[in-house]
């Protein structure tokens, strides 16, 4: 094998789910750049893959930066052959790493990708949505702001939306996505490939519903199906254009829910100026 980087996805449920590849990378390492290195040589373990000599270097959030030329610095200057995983899935996805395959492209150093499973992937194959168009958008924010900007900001553009979110959070999640992406379906997979697997679909109320009489567990991705041209058909847009004259200047307060809604400008300007007339 050509000393390098190699990025291995692992298994996110099922151990079965490894490549051979990527457990031949692994037996073969002198260095693994990991999450968190408990959990990598657990791992290791239960593929009966010797940790030898092997070195760990824990690769996370908080520590990409001065890590990575560390890394870079042992393939180039020591011929070593290092493998980057994450805690499970595909590595970069909404998880560390970036950073480092930046500097491997400005310095020059060689890496390779090692593909295999993928949440993301996993789930939009079990959801039943189109699958043809589709964005990540990570994990929701924890915030009741930031959570409800996010789904505002996103609402009309024309794809299927993915997002990761935790087990605690999902029912919270799911009540305020219900109000902003009116009668789209929505798709929840969890626990892809381990024992309880599941996918609900299903329209927001019926989903909600459903977790409600049976709380999730395990790893969440949620996904909401691209609107349709009858998903505004129940806004009450005078309600939203008097929220939002309340906050802001006639012309911003226009321009948001527009765009947000993809309403006509004119029709939305004309009833601002009325309401702003009342409120005046």
């Amino acid at each position: 094998m050509k000393k390098g980087l190699y990025i291995v996805a692992t298994p996110i449920g099922n151990i079965a789910d490894i490549s051979e590849r990527a457990k031949e990378l692994l037996n073969s390492a002198d260095v693994i750049a990991c999450e968190d290195t408990r959990v990598t040589k657990k791992l290791l373990n239960l593929l009966n893959i010797s940790l030898g000599t092997k070195k760990f270097i824990p690769l996370h959030d908080h520590n990409e930066q001065e890590k990575a030329q560390e890394i870079i610095d042992m393939i180039v200057n020591d011929n070593l052959l290092v493998v980057q995983v994450s805690d499970a899935g595909s590595p970069l996805i909404s998880d560390p790493g970036y950073k480092l395959i930046r500097l491997c492209h400005e310095q020059k150093v060689p890496f390779f990708v090692v593909p295999g499973c993928c949440a993301i992937i996993c789930a939009l194959q079990m959801s039943g949505l189109p699958t043809n168009r589709f964005m990540f958008a990570g994990f929701i924010p924890n915030k009741d702001k930031a959570r409800e900007d996010l789904f505002k900001e996103l609402a009309p553009i024309n794809t299927t939306l993915v997002f990761y979110e935790t087990a605690p959070r999902l029912l919270k999640t799911l009540s305020v996505a219900a109000g902003i992406f009116k009668n789209r379906e929505f798709a929840i997979a969890r626990e892809i490939t381990k024992l309880y697997e599941e996918c609900h679909t299903g329209m927001p109320k019926d989903v909600i519903s459903h977790f409600e009489n049976n709380p999730p567990k395990g790893e969440i991705v949620f996904m909401v199906a691209p609107p349709t041209e009858d998903n505004y058909d129940d806004i009450d847009l005078e309600a939203l254009l008097r929220e939002k004259l309340i906050k802001f200047p006639l012309k911003t307060a226009v321009k948001e829910i527009v765009q947000e809604y993809k309403l006509n400008k004119n029709e939305v300007y004309r009833l601002a100026i009325k309401i702003k007339d009342e409120i005046q």
